[in-house]
């Protein structure tokens, strides 16, 4: 079995009140979203996941981040709309989609901690998504903070999206990205900043049994070892007029250590050379196969096609393989295999009897 983390989805209901919704800074996904029909076409979907034996998902909401779509009353009702219809999908579609990671409106801090709560117990959420940034906000502010510690405790994992927009620039004399390199460049050194922000401000250390799968290999990380390794171990001697080596001091590992906690996917566009890269870097036992589908020039089956490839063409060994195919998704997201499901319906209690 190749169990996708990391494809993306958006329930037909949940696509329609988006649509409608959508406006500002979010709207510049309006119409991606709407020109891939495997987001919210499941007969299209299905088809393109029958193409790959023994493959099923794991559900993701994709872009827009919720927090992006409006005011905390709006984002709230869309962010529990979302996961009841993922929740609502995993119960119809068993055999194709094993969980779903719940989304959160995070620009109402205490009500991301809630929806994290009511989606893991009332709904069966293997863990809850959020970004690399909330409408601009770093995840390491202090507001978010209890949501970390709550998913500690819930011990359930964190998928993280990088997201930067348009409107951010590329030079500060301008107002805005060009060719999309907002999205090329800007997308992989975000998901670096929030994993640097998260271990310099202490919180590996705090929750230190956090399980973060990051989207796209950890980004820039596994490909700047030696600047993060080296390079941060010099923490503060470019800056004096900063007592950073007293911050380095502080934490209980060398900087390099903590970015090796997280956890990466194989969602990487067909690069086998960074894939190799990233393997290299987290090790087998922290990369979880993650396709980005559908998100590629055919709308659904290439980034699935070519990582199969890449990592075929990688050579592993037989059991590592497996590992980052299915066994290592069971073990950090906690799926269970299944033989625990058909115990858990056989141990479930039956229905009330009814007359034909």
């Amino acid at each position: 079995m190749k169990i996708d983390a990391f494809p993306h989805i958006l329930p037909r209901r949940y696509f329609d009140r988006m649509i409608a919704a959508a406006s500002g800074p979010a709207s510049y996904m309006q119409k991606r979203t709407a020109g891939v029909p495997c987001l919210y076409d499941l007969d299209e979907r299905f088809r393109v996941m029958d193409r790959f034996e023994g493959y099923v998902q794991v559900l993701t909401l994709s872009s827009p981040p919720v927090e992006a779509l409006g005011e905390p009353a709006l984002t709230r009702d869309l962010a529990r709309l979302a996961n009841d219809e993922m929740a609502d999908l995993v119960r119809r579609y068993p055999d194709r989609f094993l969980g779903f990671a719940a989304s959160l409106p995070m620009n109402d801090p205490d009500a991301a901690v809630r929806e994290a709560e009511r989606a893991t117990s009332d709904l069966d959420a293997l863990g809850v998504q959020i970004y690399t940034n909330v409408n601009g906000l770093p995840l390491d502010d202090p507001r978010f903070e209890p949501l970390f510690a709550r998913m500690a405790e819930l011990d359930r994992a964190i998928w993280v999206h990088p997201a930067r927009i348009a409107t951010m620039p590329d030079y500060p004399s301008e107002n805005r990205s060009k060719y999309e390199l907002w999205w090329v460049f800007g997308w992989p050194y975000e998901t670096a900043i929030f994993m640097s922000r998260l271990i310099f401000s202490g919180h590996l250390d705090r929750y230190p049994n956090l399980r973060i799968l990051t989207h796209h290999a950890g980004g820039m990380v596994p490909h700047f070892a030696g600047r993060i390794g080296p390079g941060l171990d010099q923490l503060g001697a470019r800056t004096p007029e900063e007592d950073l080596g007293a911050l380095a001091r502080r934490l209980r590992k060398r900087p390099f250590d903590y970015y090796k906690m997280f956890y990466g996917d194989t969602a990487l566009f067909g690069a086998e050379h960074a894939l190799r890269c990233a393997i290299e870097f987290f090790g087998v036992d922290h990369m979880l196969f993650g396709s980005d589908m559908p998100f590629d020039p055919e709308k659904g089956p290439q980034f699935i096609r070519e990582t199969i490839a890449n990592l075929d063409a990688i050579g592993l060994r037989p059991a590592d393989r497996q590992r980052i195919d299915e066994q290592n998704a069971r073990r950090v997201l906690r799926i269970a295999s299944p033989r625990e499901r058909e115990a858990r319906v056989e141990r479930a209690p039956s229905g009330p009897a009814t007359s034909s």
